[in-house]
């Protein structure tokens, strides 16, 4: 019988609407210019929520939830550690598009 693989890292929500992005450009005012996995570059935006508690640098792994109305733009939801984004891309969860690990 076999076991089903447990991830420990938060994955990106499909039925959100949520993919993967690599943070490209730190822009000010809780702004980021973020690469996409389907290959836009959309301007990101750090919610009130996350702000103080998420701290965003240049060539990190995040995940953004692209805006219904303004294709252009995205909600940053998570940003993930250097270990963690090592971890998905030796096992191939990262798409090749977006991978820099």
């Amino acid at each position: 019988m076999p076991e089903e693989e447990v991830f420990r890292v938060r994955l990106p929500r499909a039925k959100e609407g949520e993919i993967f992005g690599i943070a490209d450009q730190l822009l000010g005012a809780s702004r980021i210019k973020v690469m996409c996995a389907d290959g836009k570059s959309r301007l990101g935006r750090i919610p009130g929520k996350l702000k103080k508690r998420m701290w965003i640098r240049e060539g990190d792994l995040v995940i953004v939830r692209p805006w219904e109305f303004q294709d252009e733009k995205c909600d940053i939801r998570h940003r993930y550690m250097r270990t963690e984004s090592t971890y998905m891309s030796r096992r191939g969860m990262i798409p090749k598009s977006i991978n820099i690990f």
